[in-house]
């Protein structure tokens, strides 16, 4: 458990996570390395595409959100605008996971105040290490 500075061991916070991608497979991967990572983490929610997300946005706590760029319905890039507009999830952090890495499209998202893109394939320790990041930030 981390200490505050006065020495009180305090209880971490778990990190409540959005999975976001078209891809069932891809969404059990990320799931899967999310379980493996040795942060705390509460929930789990998981969306097929970018309305689904902004609903289950809308009724829960997210702390983080991995997100796909090319889907059906709602794109993660729509996904992204939506979540830079409303002031309540400004403080959600946003990870892109997608297999359009181009600079183009970087550039478009770090607008949206992205604070990772990762491109596909990825290995496993990236997003472990991105998830311990989260977890230090979110419980401070």
């Amino acid at each position: 458990m981390p200490e505050d500075p006065s020495g009180v061991v305090t209880p971490t916070r778990p990190v409540n996570v959005l999975i976001v991608d078209d891809s069932a497979t891809m969404r059990m991967v990320i799931r899967r390395v999310i379980d493996l990572a040795e942060v705390p983490i509460g929930t789990v929610y998981e969306a097929s595409n970018g309305l689904e997300a902004i609903r289950i946005l809308e009724a829960s706590s997210v702390h983080a959100v991995f997100t796909d760029i090319n889907m059906p319905v709602m794109s993660g890039y729509e996904l992204l605008t939506e979540i830079a507009r409303r002031e309540a999830w400004k403080d959600i952090l946003r990870i892109v996971i997608s297999t359009d890495g181009s600079r183009l499209r970087q550039e478009e998202v770090r607008e949206l105040n992205v604070n990772l893109y990762i491109r596909k394939p990825f290995r496993p320790e990236v997003v472990r290490d991105v998830l311990s990041r989260i977890a230090s930030t979110h419980n401070r």
